[in-house]
């Protein structure tokens, strides 16, 4: 007994002496750098989730992309936690991944016909592309934060992370609830 609280103590010291320490390491100023990235695409996506809510034909999608919108917002605001957390303003640097991502998106409303299973399947991908960008950037940075020896902050990025991972299997069943079956089932003939 006594050697596991001497272990416990020299962990407890270690991890004080590296917190201290990474605060201004490349690590931490990449971590940051980081944060400002998910800033950004987090707040572009508060203005693109109520463009594809409306480009959608299926109600089950509209609603997908409408309470995703919420979440989102509540995304927005943890991220200025953590930054609040950090000690640092919270700032956005734009990502160039979620930008291309969502002109992607658009480019699918556009190139698909109105109010059809087709569009809808195309929007289904888009958003899957969004979720597995955000899965991955919050898995990543929850881990960095934990090296960093920010606890409190990869707790609130795995929040994050699992209503991203959330919002990705509701547009799976989205998907296989008919959208995917009903557009394989239109023809350009339908558009006569």
């Amino acid at each position: 007994m006594a050697t596991a609280t001497k272990r416990a103590k020299q962990t407890k010291k270690s991890t004080a002496k590296k917190n201290s320490q990474t605060s201004d390491s490349r690590l931490a100023e990449f971590f940051g750098d980081e944060l400002k990235d998910i800033y950004w695409a987090e707040k572009h996506l508060v203005k693109t989730l109520p463009k594809m809510k409306k480009a959608a034909t299926s109600t089950e999608l509209q609603q997908a992309f409408g309470d995703h919108l919420e979440e989102t917002k509540v995304h927005v605001e943890r991220l200025e936690q953590v930054f609040e957390l950090l000690g640092k303003k919270p700032q956005a640097k734009k990502c160039d991944a979620m930008a291309g991502i969502t002109e992607e998106g658009n480019s699918i409303i556009e190139e698909t016909e109105k109010g059809t299973a087709t569009r809808d399947v195309g929007l289904v991908l888009a958003g899957q592309k969004v979720e597995h960008y955000e899965i991955a950037t919050y898995g990543g940075l929850a881990q960095l934060a934990e090296t960093l020896g920010y606890s409190n902050i990869a707790e609130i990025l795995k929040t994050t992370l699992e209503e991203e991972k959330n919002a990705d299997e509701t547009l799976t069943e989205v998907a296989e609830n008919n959208i995917n079956y009903e557009a394989s089932e239109e023809t350009e003939d339908d558009d006569e």
